[in-house]
């Protein structure tokens, strides 16, 4: 955009598509929770006698870390619940960072 639009213009197309975008993303990113809880559901699998496998381990984690941004997604946009704690973007981000990591460790 910085290549056929000046500062101005630049400014009014950016607000006009983070518009559409901030009433997007929050509904798909709780879908995609809901969704993530099901599959762990389906995935999991019984823990043995010997205890829970690596890939248990891992998917529990992970499943804990998504539903904690789930729960903040659901109490920021639907009740209006603004978080206590970690207010900036950074903590969730690097949140979503890790669970992308252990996504990748999951199957070594």
């Amino acid at each position: 955009m910085k290549q056929t639009l000046n500062e101005e213009e630049q400014k009014k197309a950016r607000e006009a598509i983070m518009m559409h975008v901030r009433k997007v993303v929050p509904y798909a990113l709780m879908v995609a929770v809901a969704s993530g809880l099901y599959l762990i559901s389906q995935v999991f699998g019984e823990i043995q006698e010997d205890g829970m496998s690596s890939f248990q381990i891992l998917l529990s984690i992970k499943a804990f870390l998504a539903s904690w941004l789930g729960i903040r997604g659901v109490n920021q946009k639907l009740f209006g619940i603004n978080p206590f704690v970690f207010k900036s973007h950074f903590f969730p981000f690097s949140l979503v960072v890790i669970i992308i990591l252990l996504s990748q460790l999951m199957y070594l």
